[in-house]
């Protein structure tokens, strides 16, 4: 009998793309998400490359206890994955009770409810933002996380710190956190990718949408910045591969491979990219001329960083393996083909 996974989050940009991976695998798959950040494009996307249209789709929401604990009594859940969570730094930084108050009392009911069930596999999604400003490049899993820039930061270091201490307190809990780099791109199909409600956050949806004509110019913020090409440097990850990544997790969870009942891994390619290269390589890959100047720095913007992956290629069996160029063609089938183009 196949696994269980419940996606919370599952109809988001990451959490689709891990729902096809995880389907894929084999695993049976839950999606639940109260679609405040997304709409049914990329559930509908899931169930066309999967082939499947009996995937279960909850609408509920994970700050709801009552629903949560539904959720679980209603399906056996063998892991989760969370995702569920409000992502937008600027924001974070406008409405911070908004960001405390979602982002933690979710996770917090997504431990309870699962454990109360008997689920003892929770897998969260945490970011890059964790290290902060780091002094030193790449960074590795020991690299000292420093105060968080913004309100959204630290709820991803702080469910982390939930999560370790559940696992430390509660006998047979397992716990991983996965920090991912920068996501970028679409599946390959081309039926799931970025979809950003209004002004995007993301550098890719904002490209792609100056492209196909949505914006009149795309702003690199900062030209000044202590790299080579003067542009900030990061560490951009195919979106299928950091999907992937979230089912070499699970397996490791539930085959029970744990090292320690609480894990962290980086999930990135180890290559540093600027934002100018990125632009470049778009321009070059799609046969397009951007329309985009230089403004001034986005206050929170960390300068330059990228992961060394190797605990994630040893321990989890996993590397990316898709190139920028293959992911930033990707990302345009995508935009054209929201557009119907």
């Amino acid at each position: 009998m196949s696994k269980r996974v419940l996606v919370s989050g599952g109809a988001g940009f990451i959490g689709s793309h891990v729902t096809v991976e995880l389907i894929e695998a084999g695993y049976d798959v839950v999606v639940a998400d109260d679609f405040s950040n997304s709409d049914r494009t990329c559930y509908d996307g899931v169930r066309k490359i999967t082939g499947r249209e009996d995937i279960p789709l909850v609408e509920m929401d994970f700050c709801d206890l009552e629903a949560t604990r539904k959720l679980f009594s209603d399906y056996a859940i063998d892991a989760v994955i969370h995702f569920a969570a409000f992502k937008a730094v600027g924001e974070s930084v406008a409405e911070p009770v908004k960001y405390y108050s979602n982002n933690l009392t979710s996770f917090l009911n997504v431990i309870q409810a699962g454990r109360a069930a008997g689920c003892k596999n929770i897998l969260f999604s945490s970011s890059a933002t964790v290290y902060g400003e780091p002094d030193t490049v790449p960074v590795t899993e020991k690299t000292p996380r420093k105060p968080a820039t913004s309100p959204y930061g630290n709820t991803k270091q702080m469910c982390e710190d939930i999560l370790r201490d559940s696992v430390l307190a509660y006998k047979g809990l397992r716990g991983i956190a996965l920090r991912y780099f920068n996501p970028i791109g679409a599946h390959p199909s081309a039926l799931i990718g970025e979809l950003p409600r209004g002004v995007p956050n993301n550098l890719v949806p904002f490209i792609t949408q100056t492209a196909i004509g949505k914006r009149e110019c795309l702003s690199i913020f900062g030209d000044d910045y202590p790299t080579p090409d003067g542009t900030c440097l990061r560490d951009y990850i195919d979106i299928v591969d950091l999907a992937k990544a979230h089912v070499y997790a699970v397996r490791r969870m539930l085959d029970g491979r744990m090292e320690e009942d609480y894990e962290i891994f980086n999930v990135g390619t180890g290559r540093p990219v600027s934002v100018l290269e990125l632009v470049n390589a778009f321009e070059k890959v799609n046969n397009l001329k951007l329309n985009y100047k230089f403004a001034p720095r986005r206050p929170g913007d960390v300068t330059a960083i990228w992961a060394d992956p190797t605990l994630a290629n040893e321990k989890l069996g996993w590397k990316a393996e898709r190139t920028v160029e293959q992911t930033l063609a990707s990302a345009w089938a995508w935009e054209k083909h929201l557009a119907g183009k």
